[in-house]
């Protein structure tokens, strides 16, 4: 499943230039995001620790929990985003379940993936 064309008609897109930040570690997030269109690095502090191409969630944390932005995501490339409020992710988990395994796997593979930094030496 590539969430990207589950958005690609999606009615108010989001467009961000290069180098313009989506959001940033520390801000209070009521929504996420779908890359539909472009690149965008995800940073924790000044480690940008994943490229994130069309499909990739961005912000999903701020659905499930309600706590800061713990990553700051900015536009490599000009972006184009379908935004997802807490409304219709629950719609989106309800009415597809396949999306919600999908946005739980990525946030298993994120982990992983944080994990494997974590104890590079």
């Amino acid at each position: 499943m590539n969430p990207a064309e589950l958005f690609r008609l999606d009615s108010e897109p989001v467009h961000i230039a290069p180098g313009e930040t989506l959001f940033r570690a520390g801000d209070v997030g009521q929504e996420m995001f779908v890359l539909i269109e472009g690149t965008a690095e995800i940073s924790i502090g000044e480690v940008v620790v994943e490229t994130a191409s069309p499909g990739a969630l961005l912000g999903e944390m701020a659905l499930i929990e309600d706590a800061p932005r713990t990553a700051t995501i900015t536009a490599k490339t000009a972006c184009l985003l379908a935004r997802v409020n807490q409304r219709r992710f629950h719609f989106l988990i309800q009415q597809n379940p396949f999306f919600a395994t999908h946005v739980m796997k990525v946030l298993v593979e994120r982990l992983r993936h944080m994990n494997q930094l974590l104890t590079k030496p």
